[in-house]
Parts: C-alpha cells; sequence; structure tokens
C-alpha cells in the first residue's frame, strides 16, 4: 500500500508539476482505462500527455498541491487542488489572464505497479466562475 501510495505521489511530483511526461509511459499500465475522459482523449500514456500539454499550455504555471493521500489495498485516494494562471487557449475560449484555484479529488486503482485506473471528481463549475465564464 505504501508503495501504491508512492506511485501516485511520483504522478503528482514528477508529471504533473514537473512535467517529465516521458514517465507516464513506466507509470500508467497498458490496459489503462480512464472513468472521465475528456472528449476524444486518446487511451492510455499518450491520451495523459495531450491533455497535459493542454492544460499546460492554458495555464503554463500549473502546479497541484496534494492535501491528502490515502491508500486501501489498490486504491489510491487523493484531494487536492491545483493553480494556475489562464494565459492560453483554454476549451476554445480565448486567455482571460485570470489565476484560479481549483479543487479535487481522485482515486486510482494500481495493478502490477502501475496506474490501471483512474476516477476524478474536479469542481469545474468553480473553475469556470472564476475564468468569468458562468455566473
Amino acid at each position: 500500500m505504501a508503495d501504491n501510495k508512492k506511485i501516485v505521489r511520483r504522478l503528482f511530483d514528477e508529471v504533473l508539476n514537473d512535467g517529465r511526461l516521458e514517465l507516464l509511459d513506466t507509470l500508467i499500465h497498458p490496459g489503462y482505462i480512464e472513468h472521465n475522459p475528456v472528449p476524444g482523449q486518446l487511451p492510455g500514456s499518450t491520451g495523459i500527455k495531450v491533455k497535459l500539454t493542454v492544460m499546460r499550455q492554458a495555464f503554463p504555471d500549473l502546479f497541484f498541491t496534494l492535501e491528502e493521500i490515502v491508500g486501501e489495498g489498490e486504491v489510491v485516494a487523493v484531494r487536492y487542488y491545483w493553480e494556475g494562471t489562464n494565459t492560453g487557449v483554454f476549451m476554445n475560449i480565448a486567455p482571460t489572464g485570470k489565476k484560479v484555484t481549483v479543487k479535487g479529488m481522485d482515486f486510482y486503482r494500481i495493478k502490477d505497479g502501475c496506474i490501471a485506473e483512474h476516477w476524478d471528481s474536479v469542481d469545474e463549475l468553480s473553475l469556470m466562475r472564476q475564468l468569468g465564464l458562468v455566473l
């Protein structure tokens, strides 16, 4: 279980925050299942790389902060928030220049030392409000 949490910490520290997308090739299981993909997301590590590249283009200073990490058997749950300044196109919308803070919770299933499944719940309404896109 401690090793499973280390895998998820590596994802947050080295991939999400340091931008080392090449590590996804070893962190993501070949049979990876994304339970909440963005529209058109490709499967496996390739899809995650594209998704993160698009996020980093929209929010170049993107940074994730892990607030809590809990592991039980194959499953690791995290509570986090991310911050970033919208200086690039996001969802076909021109940059707003606004700094945002977005909370989320993710669940990961670990298999054979890799992330095999991912579920997430992100406060997208708060993100849209902070960007001034909805009231």
